[in-house]
C-alpha cells in the first residue's frame, strides 16, 4: 500500500508538472480567460487524482476574502475547483521566483508578497485592494505554511489587517483531509476518503468583536477537530 501511494505521488507530481506547464501558456495566449482554464484545470485535478469533494455550508458571492486553512497545494486546486468566483492567492515570493512554473502567479496576476521586504505590507495593501476592485476574492493562508492538518497553526496578523483596513467581507472556510489525500512534501497519496471543505458564516469585522480574529481562528479550529473524528459522508 505505501509503495502504491508512492507511485500515485509520482504520477501526480509528472501530471500536475504537464497540465500547470499547458495552463501557464493558454493563460498567456488567452488572458481574458484565465479564470476559465484554472477552474477546468482544477476540475480536471479531481477526475485524473482521484479524490471527491463534500462540501459543506453556502459560498458567499459577496465576501472579498476568503481565510482558509492550509495542509497541502490541494487547498488551492479545491478552492479554485468550487468558488466561482476569480481567486487572487496571496503567495510568497519564493513560488514565483521558480523557472516557467513561477508563472502560474504571475500570468492570472495573483499577489506575491516578498517576506523580506519591510515594505511588503504596503505593497500587499495597495495590490489587494486594486484585486478587489477589479472585482476579484482575495484568498489568504494565515497560518503562513502548511500544518499537518489536525490543528491549526498560529495566525498571521497579515489578513486581519486587511480585512480591517479595507473593510473586506471575510469568509472562513475549513478544509478537512486534504494532505491526507495528497501530502505535498512526501508526495504519497491516498484518495479512501473524499475532501472537505466547509464554508462558515461570512462577517464584516466591523460588525464583530475587536477578538474577532481570533474567535475566528478558535472556531475554525473546533470545526476542524470536530469534523476530523465525524466520519465522511
Amino acid at each position: 500500500m505505501k509503495i502504491f501511494s508512492k507511485l500515485k505521488g509520482i504520477y501526480v507530481f509528472i501530471e500536475f508538472s504537464l497540465t500547470v506547464f499547458g495552463i501557464i501558456i493558454l493563460m498567456y495566449l488567452f488572458p481574458s480567460k484565465n479564470r476559465f482554464f484554472r477552474r477546468k484545470w482544477a476540475k480536471l485535478q479531481r477526475r485524473l487524482i482521484g479524490y471527491k469533494i463534500d462540501m459543506k455550508g453556502n459560498i458567499d458571492e459577496e465576501a472579498r476574502l476568503l481565510i482558509i486553512n492550509h495542509q497541502s497545494i490541494l487547498d488551492i486546486v479545491v478552492l479554485e475547483d468550487l468558488h466561482p468566483a476569480n481567486l487572487a492567492w496571496v503567495a510568497k515570493k519564493e513560488i514565483a521566483d521558480l523557472p516557467f512554473y513561477g508563472h502560474i502567479l504571475k500570468a492570472p496576476k495573483m499577489i506575491v508578497v516578498d517576506r523580506e521586504d519591510k515594505k511588503s505590507l504596503i505593497k500587499l495593501l495597495r495590490d489587494v485592494k486594486e484585486r478587489v476592485e477589479n472585482n476579484r476574492v482575495i484568498a489568504m493562508f494565515p497560518e503562513g505554511t502548511r500544518s499537518r492538518g489536525d490543528k491549526l497553526l498560529k495566525f498571521k496578523n497579515g489578513p486581519k489587517f486587511l480585512a480591517q483596513k479595507l473593510n473586506l467581507k471575510v469568509q472562513p472556510v475549513v478544509v478537512v483531509n486534504t494532505r491526507a489525500v495528497l501530502d505535498s512534501k512526501t508526495l504519497e497519496v491516498d484518495t479512501s476518503k473524499p475532501i472537505k471543505v466547509i464554508f462558515l458564516d461570512s462577517f464584516y469585522p466591523k460588525d464583530k468583536k475587536e477578538s474577532w480574529y481570533e474567535d475566528m481562528r478558535e472556531e475554525m479550529g473546533r470545526v476542524l477537530a470536530e469534523n476530523i473524528k465525524l466520519p465522511f459522508s
